[in-house]
């Protein structure tokens, strides 16, 4: 089971929808510039099958709050880690 996390700050990029594979499952990116003074980070959150469809309406500038799983996986001795967002508002930020 994944831990959830909550990241905030500003939209930087919305990608388009992305169909991966013979079986049509569908990806699409957003990048969330974080509000550090100092040392801001550009993290890249990607939304999977039918929660892609919760980045429509929303615009780079956007100040907003994203609930993320952190995932990670091996693959041929290499690891990778990224960011799943399943909510986003931007009520309240």
């Amino acid at each position: 089971m994944s831990e959830t996390y909550e990241v905030k700050g500003r939209i930087k990029l919305i990608g388009k929808m992305e169909t991966i594979g013979s079986k049509g499952f569908t990806k699409r990116e957003l990048v969330v510039t974080t509000p550090d003074e100092k040392y801001p980070q550009d993290l890249k959150i990607e939304f999977t099958k039918d929660n892609c469809a919760k980045l429509d309406g929303l615009s780079v500038g956007d100040d907003v709050t994203v609930e993320v799983n952190l995932r990670g996986s091996e693959f041929n001795g290499r690891y990778y880690v990224s960011l799943t967002g399943w909510k986003i508002t931007t009520e309240g930020f």
